[in-house]
């Protein structure tokens, strides 16, 4: 774990001549590789280009899961990587040299059912085949919900489906409702395969969802470099939270969905780059959560969560 003092010398390194800074002083390209899920609340990255400064390029790297981002963080495959939190807090929790250094996305998510059908609210899952995406986000908010409901994972028949399959799984009848993943709620509500349960926000962890990772030895070693990522997000998330069509138009052009879907799915969607006091809390809830599910066998150790780059933009 990075020490308060040795963080911060690094900062004051950075602010003297980072490697960045002397890429630029050399006239030396600087090429940044970030990871990034192939979902809408996942967006942000798309804009990076038209925030970049110049001799620096962002090359967006795609994945399928948030597993495999994280992974590739962890592993130094890619610089900086966004992902679920519970991704982030099963890789911190078993000792993997990762910081969660920003956010990215609030909400995007939601359980839906088979249109038609008699789930109305989570209760009605009793009984039923819902897909869920194990060690996912999403299943730590549902298993919660249901909790809340007085019902437990042993009510319900939970089927593996990756988030991109779950519309289809709904159609075709695999299943009777999932928990899934914008933009899938979306399609499956505008196409009218799907009717909406519920949004599961309704528990201590918020709507925290999508954050933003770094290796450990980045902060120490590159803070001017982290320093310059943040503010290329800071950039391109606020445009994008403040352009609703602009976001649309991205991903539609990224994730090949129609736009009506998008439309449904886009105020489900609260891009954010602030982690503050409230998603630092959330955050703890949340790892505790993992905990009593047996998702963890421990805590991650203090520093996993560093707020002092985005505070010090914010503060700017």
């Amino acid at each position: 774990m990075i020490s308060r003092r040795t963080l911060l010398a690094g900062l004051g390194t950075g602010l003297a001549l980072g490697p960045l800074s002397r890429a630029h002083a050399a006239g030396a390209p600087v090429t940044i590789r970030m990871g990034s899920l192939k979902l809408i609340h996942s967006i942000a990255p798309s804009f990076y280009e038209r925030f970049t400064p110049a001799g620096v390029t962002v090359e967006v790297v795609p994945f399928e899961s948030p597993t495999e981002c994280k992974n590739a963080v962890v592993t130094k495959s890619v610089d900086f990587g966004t992902f679920g939190i519970a991704a982030a807090t099963l890789g911190a929790a078993a000792g993997e040299p990762l910081v969660v250094i920003a956010s990215t996305c609030n909400r995007g998510m939601a359980v839906i059912a088979k249109k038609g059908s008699d789930i109305h609210a989570i209760k009605d899952l009793r009984g039923k085949r819902v897909a869920i995406w194990p060690g996912s986000t999403q299943e730590v908010f549902v298993l919660e919900r249901m909790r809340m409901e007085g019902l437990s994972v042993k009510d319900i028949t939970p089927v593996r489906v990756s988030f991109s399959e779950m519309h289809i799984a709904l159609a075709r009848g695999d299943v009777d409702a999932y928990v899934g993943a914008e933009p899938g709620p979306g399609v499956s509500l505008a196409s009218g395969v799907g009717q909406l349960v519920e949004y599961p926000y309704g528990t201590e962890m918020g709507s925290l969802n999508m954050v933003f990772g770094a290796h450990r030895d980045t902060l120490a070693e590159r803070p001017d470099l982290v320093r310059t990522m943040l503010e290329i997000h800071r950039k391109a998330t606020d445009f994008a939270a403040g352009d609703r069509n602009a976001m649309i138009a991205m991903a539609v052009a990224k994730l090949g969905q129609k736009r009506e879907a998008l439309e449904l799915s886009a105020p489900n969607v609260e891009l954010t780059w602030r982690l503050g006091p409230d998603e630092v809390r959330q955050a703890g809830a949340y790892a505790q959560h993992m905990l009593a599910l047996k998702q963890i066998k421990r805590l991650p150790e203090p520093g996993f969560i560093d707020t002092r780059f985005v505070d010090a933009m914010g503060r700017a």
